[in-house]
């Protein structure tokens, strides 16, 4: 881990600082909406600004970074949302904030893809899973970080729109400045929706679904919580809570993942998340309550998406994994532009309940489906023989994607070198004393 931290310390602290920065935006958008009185029916159309942003900007950065390089990209989309989070603040207007919001997910989407391909440079085959393992950990910790941040002033001033500038705009220099050279940008085409629908209709429909929950949890949780009433600080804590239950529940699902029928464990996972979401209806007015509550659907939203992932590439020949991986990415986008549209709708036309209803909603439509495909298709594949469950966020670009898989092969193809290493000499000491 010292070896992985020595190679690559300039790339994870900007992105700690990054993440921070993100992470506290879209829950101040949320807080600061609510005290400029702002309909939760435009709010939801501002945040889902992000979603389509960074939609876009999957389909174009590639071809910008063909023209002009990781570096100049970096730079420019960097400089960019630097200047974009200090507007908020100076263009109080909906309209305005929704343009920001787009320019926002454009460009961390590119942000995104360069990070990951400077991170694959800078590793090899021997340290690549633990470099991506750290990278995601930094990711959520920075998120987690940045909720905490909202305490240090009052939302209503300028000093938080500062901070987040000052954040992101520190963030880039330990990695601009650092002398590893910039990648050569890689990837792979996507597979067509038409095709990954055929390999597994529940990973798609489940990933849509996903996208939507997704853009509610980390697009409105903050209008839900403040239009409730509760306090800056408790604001900050519920947030917290979805981050920190997918931190923590991501690793025991994956274990589980990888020696159990995945579509089980899809289907109990969905049927938790809709059932803490029910519950938050009726006994979510006590805080400690619903922060245990925000724990579980957080823990079990999160984990879904390297489930679905898991569960395509157990159909999919090796080299058409990373392929799969960014149509599903693409999936999840779509899902996710429209959730916060939908959520901020039914809020303001029929309550604020509406909030944990819509993913409840869709954490039984995915476990109700997932029952139903049970019927359709019988899974006969060896746990031992299944696609590795790698732990990914809908964050995760697809060369992220693609570093992930890579890195899990090559630890599989390590492991079974090892087992031969171990077999084959107590093999041959058998032998020799069968000999004598």
């Amino acid at each position: 881990m010292i070896s992985v931290l020595r190679n690559t310390w300039p790339l994870m602290l900007g992105m700690l600082l990054l993440m921070i920065g993100n992470g506290l935006q879209g829950t101040l958008l949320g807080v600061r909406g609510s005290i400029e009185m702002i309909e939760p029916s435009t709010m939801g159309y501002i945040m889902s600004g992000y979603f389509i942003g960074f939609l876009g900007g999957s389909q174009l950065t590639p071809v910008l970074l063909k023209r002009v390089g990781h570096v100049r990209v970096f730079a420019a989309f960097g400089s960019l949302v630097s200047a974009a989070f200090i507007l908020y603040a100076a263009v109080l207007h909906p309209l305005a904030w929704l343009l920001l919001r787009i320019l926002v997910g454009f460009c961390f989407s590119g942000i995104y893809v360069v990070a990951e391909s400077w991170l694959n440079d800078s590793t090899d085959n021997r340290n690549r899973g633990k470099a991506l393992s750290m990278y995601l950990i930094v990711q959520m910790s920075g998120i987690v970080l940045g909720q905490l941040l909202l305490n240090v002033a009052d939302p209503a001033g300028y000093e938080l729109f500062v901070l987040i500038t000052v954040l992101v705009s520190i963030s880039f220099a330990p990695i601009l400045l650092s002398s590893s050279p910039a990648p050569v940008y890689q990837t792979s085409k996507a597979m067509s929706i038409r095709e990954l629908i055929d390999a597994s209709p529940l990973a798609c429909f489940g990933t849509l679904l996903l996208g939507g929950i997704f853009a509610t949890l980390f697009g409105m949780a903050p209008v839900y919580a403040t239009q409730r009433g509760l306090s800056i600080a408790e604001v900050s804590y519920f947030i917290t809570a979805i981050f920190l239950g997918g931190l923590i529940f991501q690793y025991p699902i994956g274990w589980l993942s990888d020696r159990y029928d995945r579509r089980y464990l899809i289907i109990v996972i969905a049927g938790m998340g809709a059932a803490a979401a029910t519950i938050a209806l009726y006994v979510g007015s006590n805080f400690i309550t619903l922060i245990i509550l925000a724990l579980i659907i957080g823990g079990t939203s999160n984990p879904l998406y390297s489930l679905f992932l898991a569960y395509m590439n157990d159909y999919l020949d090796n080299d058409q994994m990373p392929a799969a991986s960014g149509g599903l990415l693409f999936i999840n986008g779509l899902g996710a532009m429209s959730g916060p549209i939908v959520v901020g709708y039914v809020m303001e036309r029929f309550g604020i309940h509406w909030f944990f209803i819509t993913i409840a909603v869709l954490m039984a439509t995915i476990c109700i489906y997932g029952i139903y495909r049970l019927t359709q298709r019988a899974y006969n594949i060896d746990p031992e023989d299944s696609a590795p469950h790698v732990i990914l966020t809908s964050r995760t670009s697809a060369v992220g994607t693609e570093v992930a898989l890579e890195a899990a092969d090559d630890a599989y193809n390590e492991s079974l070198k090892e087992s031969d290493e171990t077999i084959h000499p107590a093999d041959k000491d058998e032998n020799d004393q069968t000999i004598r």
